[in-house]
């Protein structure tokens, strides 16, 4: 569909999942070669990632661990600037190399309140990997070292993303257009 309606707001087609799935194809061949012997654990975010993690780790090509972690930032169509810790980790990281997995990366508001977190833990690495990232807003806090779309700065949902809890299950990514 090029056109649908989420919630109460329209939004047209933005990227295919066709162009999503190889995109993360590629970007698995990369951290394959990349992560080879390093055992990552890899640490998807919820809710969004949920959608980027599956596809992502089902083209990995190396020995390797996922969990998730929930926080929130949301609230409509723009970040809220707070984060809300909702689930926290269970693994053992200290020494081990880490993967945070994003659905999308703005402010970096999340980022930043993640990998402060995760340094505590003495991990030996701490790598970021997101489906988009929207370079605009991001405040360059952190090296994002894996990501498979470069996007401009306008509210988008679909594969993972809501809007006010719509449209993850959507398997293409939409722009809100009004």
């Amino acid at each position: 569909m090029e056109k649908i309606r989420v919630f109460d707001k329209n939004f047209s087609l933005f990227i295919s999942n066709e162009e999503i799935e190889k995109r993360i194809k590629d970007m698995a061949q990369k951290m394959s070669l990349d992560l080879q012997d390093k055992n990552p654990l890899f640490l998807g975010i919820l809710n969004g990632s949920f959608m980027f993690a599956g596809e992502l780790f089902k083209s990995l090509d190396i020995d390797c661990g996922i969990s998730f972690l929930k926080l929130a930032s949301y609230d409509g169509t723009s970040s809220s600037g707070k984060i809300k810790r909702l689930i926290g980790l269970n693994e053992d990281i200290k020494d081990r190399t880490v993967v945070i997995l994003e659905d999308i990366i703005d402010t970096g508001i999340t980022i930043d309140h993640i990998v402060k977190q995760l340094k505590g833990y003495e991990p030996a690495e701490i790598k970021i990997a997101t489906l988009l990232i929207k370079p605009e807003a991001y405040n360059d806090s952190y090296k994002v070292d894996y990501f498979c779309f470069d996007i401009p700065n306008d509210f988008i949902v679909g594969y993972g993303l809501d809007y006010n809890g719509f449209g993850r299950n959507l398997k293409h990514i939409y722009k809100i257009s009004d």
